[in-house]
């Protein structure tokens, strides 16, 4: 099992970064649980929709909610996100090589959203791939205790971390190394 993190410095290039990782895990015929975050513009809002697409197919889950074209606080739904948890972690039960999870939060600070199911994931031997910011950075590391090792925000990079596919069983071998 191995956690590794990914951070970029754009507004919004984190999301479609992870999202081609896990297209990609799943094509190579790993199985991915977890989510992927795809923003949306929203008519008459400064800011965009968060819908979370739970891993490999759907559904999808509004976790942002409109407080209004104003608004400064968190834009979080956190019914919306405790749904995807839910879902997320329904498909890592039925068997997974990989979990890929948008972003290590607030919410994951605090010890909820996707932090049980990271924890689940690695007592399994599952590899976990997570986006950080920099607010939230020092409880990822917190938590990981040493073993989250830091990926560049570089497709070709993050997809040559991808655990190996092991023909003779169809998955990725456990524990595989970097």
């Amino acid at each position: 099992m191995r956690l590794a993190y990914t951070m970029t410095e754009g507004k919004g290039a984190l999301d479609p970064l992870l999202h081609d990782l896990a297209r990609r895990a799943m094509d190579a015929g790993l199985r991915v649980a977890g989510i992927v975050q795809v923003n949306s513009d929203s008519p008459g809002c400064a800011r965009c929709d968060m819908d979370a697409i739970v891993l490999p197919d759907g559904p999808v889950i509004r976790i942002s909610q409109s407080l209004g074209p104003n608004a400064r606080g968190c834009r979080l739904d956190a019914a919306g996100l405790e749904a995807a948890v839910a879902a997320a972690e329904a498909r890592l039960a039925a068997g997974a090589d990989l979990l890929v999870v948008n972003k290590f939060g607030k919410q994951e600070a605090g010890g909820r959203g996707f932090r049980p199911v990271i924890a689940t994931a690695l007592a399994e031997g599952v590899d976990v791939i997570v986006g950080v910011n920099t607010l939230n950075m020092q409880a990822l590391l917190d938590f990981a205790g040493g073993i989250a090792v830091q990926l560049p925000p570089d497709a070709e990079r993050l997809a040559r971390w991808l655990p190996a596919r092991d023909p003779a069983v169809g998955r990725a071998p456990l524990g595989r190394a970097l």
